[in-house]
């Protein structure tokens, strides 16, 4: 997935907000994460601002659709 896909892909879900959305934009940031590294995902958490809509902070690790929790 490119970059500006999944840009446009979270605007969606980040528009509608609520849980199920965020469940969708943490399967979509797994495969930015998995495809482009966590720059991406913290990039796209802040241009987005999925930390204040979903909660999702730069540095949280997203695989398999699961928040794993903040790098060290």
């Amino acid at each position: 997935m490119t970059l500006e896909r999944a840009r446009q892909l979270l605007k969606v879900q980040a528009d509608f907000g609520g849980f199920y959305n965020a469940n969708s934009a943490k399967l979509i940031l797994s495969e930015v994460q998995r495809e482009h590294g966590q720059a991406a995902v913290d990039g796209l958490i802040r241009e987005l601002r999925l930390d204040e809509i979903f909660g999702f902070a730069p540095g949280t690790r997203f695989a398999g659709g699961l928040a794993l929790g903040r790098e060290q």
